[in-house]
């Protein structure tokens, strides 16, 4: 009895330490669970922090981004703006120049309109009055008008024996103060009759540059580009604080707008360096060489002259980037030509010559920088060699009174002024 009793007893408390110890592996499996799912967990919240943070970083990255291509955008509209706005004023100062210049000519066409209307009413007065009177006169006599004619003939003829001294020397200073006064009249008729507009340049012209950085590009290492630049067209290029251009300076036009157009040529290619500047203004000078032949023909063509030799073309069309008092020379040439026509054509002398006389007076000022001696002479050795005739060259040379007038068609003024 006692051996079943302890054999039981044994057994309850084997399966009391099977279930202790299957109670305690399902707890450390529980806690094991727990511990696992914890570390997921945290690692999970760790993961979503980093991710939040990455996509954080990339936002702040995109935003730097999109406000540095925002600020460059800003800055080329503002330069753009910039740039308009130069072109906008330069317009509207040719326009106002342009409705000043209108406004003058009918101001004079209105003076003219004026003047001839009082001129034509007071010939159609003068007639009346001279009618009236020779009907009067016919009235009182009872003469015929060829017998009235005779009769006072005859008493003309003696005062003049008389005094025939005096009435000579007063009838030539009659007819001196009428020619003066038809002179300036015929001058006047003409200056109204063509009126020409008027630019003036100046010694330099600005080139427009997309930014700043160019200049450093135009200059080049230790200044290798400039130097090459101002060799070829023998033009100066002033570099300074000025936003958005570059100056070149020279007191010959025709280099001064070679080196301007071969400038806005390189900056648009961007190629900058020595041998590529020597064949842009090599190929920029043949193109500004035609455009002269081009405004020589066009301007001789304009006052309808004819048979002049290449090399006076040329010449002619330089004079369209020379000033003289604030006027286009090629201009004030055409102008001259037109009105030496105008009164020649007036006093029934040659029109044709005198305007070719007026067109090229000034021929001199296009070689005036390269050559020694004034302008006149310049000129009238240039038309001599070019097979031009005496009237020209002499009107040439002598329209500043440094020579005896010897042709009709030289006068030592234009337009009124010395020039």
């Amino acid at each position: 009895m006692p051996e079943i009793l302890i054999g039981a007893c044994g057994v309850a408390i084997g399966l009391g330490l099977f279930f202790l110890y299957g109670f305690l592996l399902k707890r450390d499996a529980r806690s094991r669970a727990n511990s696992i799912v914890e570390e997921a967990n945290r690692r999970s919240e760790s993961k979503v922090v980093e991710t939040e943070l990455r996509i954080k970083e990339l936002e702040i990255k995109q935003q730097a981004k999109v406000e540095k291509e925002r600020v460059g955008f800003e800055k080329k509209l503002h330069e753009k703006e910039k740039s308009l706005d130069r072109r906008d004023s330069q317009l509207t100062q040719q326009a106002d120049g342009l409705r000043k210049q209108e406004a003058m000519v009918q101001v004079s066409q209105n003076k003219l309109k004026q003047k001839l209307a009082e001129a034509e009413k007071n010939a159609n007065s003068l007639n009346e009055i001279y009618d009236k009177q020779r009907k009067e006169l016919l009235q009182i006599t009872g003469l015929s008008k060829e017998e009235a004619s005779k009769r006072l003939l005859k008493l003309l003829e003696d005062e003049l024996a008389d005094e025939v001294g005096g009435r000579i020397l007063a009838h030539e200073q009659k007819m001196a103060e009428i020619c003066d006064a038809k002179a300036r009249e015929m001058l006047l008729v003409s200056i109204q009759r063509y009126a020409a507009s008027h630019t003036a340049d100046s010694t330099t012209s600005t080139v427009d540059i997309p930014n700043d950085d160019m200049k450093g590009r135009i200059i080049g290492r230790e200044g290798r580009n400039i130097r090459a630049f101002e060799k070829e067209t023998g033009i100066d290029v002033i570099i300074d604080d000025t936003p958005g251009v570059v100056i070149v300076s020279g007191f010959d036009p025709v280099r001064r707008e070679v080196a301007r157009q071969s400038m806005d040529k390189l900056i648009a290619d961007g190629r900058i360096h020595p041998t590529r500047i020597e064949e842009i203004v090599s190929e920029t000078q043949r193109e500004v060489e035609g455009f002269l032949k081009r405004k020589g023909a066009e301007a001789a063509q304009e006052v309808d002259v004819h048979g002049l030799s290449e090399r006076v073309i040329l010449m002619l069309g330089r004079l369209h980037f020379r000033t003289s008092y604030g006027q286009n020379v090629l201009r004030h040439s055409i102008e001259v030509a037109f009105i030496s026509g105008m009164i020649a054509e007036m006093m029934e002398m040659d029109g044709s010559l005198a305007r070719r006389c007026g067109l090229l007076h000034d021929i001199g000022k296009a070689a005036d920088h390269e050559l020694e001696g004034g302008h006149p002479k310049i000129g009238a050795d240039l038309l001599k060699r070019n097979n031009e005739g005496p009237e020209v060259v002499h009107a040439a040379f002598g329209h500043h009174d440094e020579i005896l007038i010897e042709h009709p068609f030289t006068d030592g003024r234009c337009n009124g002024r010395r020039v």
